[in-house]
């Protein structure tokens, strides 16, 4: 499957590089605009796989952020002296969301 993804993995922009389309059959490059070689789907899907892991990989920090205290709440919390409730709350979410 081809995919923009894929495509910028292997360093292409869109739009600049490529268009792709979707007549309903799935994606397929348009337009090849790149002075490099045309990939293959094989090397797409590959590329596509290989940032799909990394994506994967970084969940837990995505659920971290999502969690964590704001700046303004660390703010708060360092102009009312509370920076150990602060400490607290992000080993709670660590403890949560652990590194894989």
């Amino acid at each position: 499957m081809i995919t923009s993804t894929g495509l910028r993995k292997l360093g292409f922009v869109s739009l600049t590089d490529y268009v792709l389309q979707d007549d309903g059959a799935g994606a397929y490059i348009a337009v090849w605009n790149s002075a490099s070689p045309q990939p293959s789907e094989a090397e797409i899907e590959s590329a596509h796989a290989e940032w799909q892991a990394e994506y994967d990989s970084q969940e837990y920090a995505r659920n971290r952020k999502a969690e964590y205290p704001s700046i303004e709440e660390c703010v708060h919390a360092i102009l009312d002296d509370d920076v150990d409730a602060l400490l607290a709350k992000r080993a709670e979410i660590k403890a949560k969301y652990p590194k894989p």
